[in-house]
């Protein structure tokens, strides 16, 4: 099976990389917006309002994984923030979504966000692949744009479309909040986040992984979206006793109530992240369970442990 893989120098795309050309029979190539280092693989660079480019790249592929997009920028300073997202999330896909119905690839497999569901939770509820779209931040906005743009598109054509709803990510190589967390948590002080008791859904990286490797040829993906998490809803502060026990140590939380963070952190500008911090964002995943046959094959604290190992190696 050819497969091509968008963002290949990504988080996500370097470890669904690694995994492909494990396979036997499957032929992998790559489409990124810089030079990556592809050792054997047919690789593809520039951009995707690039036409020709996008052709020649999906010319005899079978499956396209596509992971590239326009993440998060914290510090965004665009006019109109939202038009930049939709550049390379929505247009982008659409873009490349077309060349691949002109040249008869037959699946596609939609990296989207949980962003698209909602930011945030009950302790009790939890988003469903069935929920109505309700995004609050532009990268989830654009991401359900694009969802249903592709939705359009294949409802004409024989290509099947995949979708795959994310949440948080976390594995070896994390950037990001999360990588932040375990440099925090790896510095001989206390922490004040022994209060939350909040319930949040995150999904190692070997577990999105895997899920996508599923879709590729299981019968029953085609035309669905799927949630996916480890199935293992934790609180932050259970979160951080785990990271502790990951790096072979106990870590002490104070007990600090949310009140008395807001106030501080307002002054700061870091509200936003006291709120993600103490929110709840769970994920039901029953539904990708039953249709694929599937359960996330590493545990949180296996995939923390190898996250963890792996920060060390990169510091020596």
């Amino acid at each position: 099976m050819n497969v091509l893989v968008t963002g290949a120098n990504g988080f996500l795309g370097q470890a669904l990389i690694k995994q492909l050309v494990s396979q036997r029979n499957i032929h992998a190539r790559t489409l990124t917006r810089k030079p990556i280092d592809a050792g054997q693989l047919d690789s593809f660079v520039g951009e995707l309002d690039d036409i020709e480019l996008l052709s020649n790249a999906v010319n005899g592929m079978e499956s396209i994984i596509h992971c590239a997009a326009r993440a998060h920028v914290m510090e965004d300073s665009s006019e109109n923030p939202l038009d930049e997202y939709r550049i390379t999330n929505v247009k982008g896909s659409i873009a490349l979504a077309n060349a691949a119905i002109q040249s008869g690839v037959k699946r596609f497999i939609y990296i989207s966000s949980i962003k698209v569901n909602g930011g945030s939770t009950s302790d009790e509820n939890a988003f469903t692949p069935f929920d109505t779209a309700s995004p609050e931040d532009y990268y989830g906005q654009s991401k359900y744009e694009a969802e249903e743009a592709l939705k359009e598109l294949v409802r004409e054509s024989d290509m099947e479309l995949v979708i795959i709803r994310p949440p948080l990510v976390y594995g070896p190589g994390v950037k990001g909040n999360f990588a932040s967390l375990l440099k925090l948590s790896a510095k001989p002080l206390p922490l004040p986040l022994g209060a939350i008791n909040n319930s949040r859904s995150l999904v190692a990286l070997d577990n999105l992984v895997d899920l996508i490797m599923t879709c590729i040829g299981h019968e029953n993906a085609a035309g669905k979206t799927f949630l996916v998490s480890d199935d293992e809803d934790v609180s932050t502060s259970e979160l951080l006793n785990k990271i502790g026990a990951a790096m072979g140590k106990k870590l002490l939380l104070l007990p600090v109530p949310k009140w008395l963070m807001l106030g501080p952190a307002k002054l700061l500008g870091q509200s936003g992240a006291v709120e993600r911090l103490f929110g709840s964002l769970r994920v039901d995943i029953s539904f990708t369970k039953e249709q694929l046959s599937w359960v996330p094959p590493v545990s949180m604290d296996e995939q923390l442990k190898s996250t963890i190992a792996a920060m060390y190696k990169e510091k020596k």
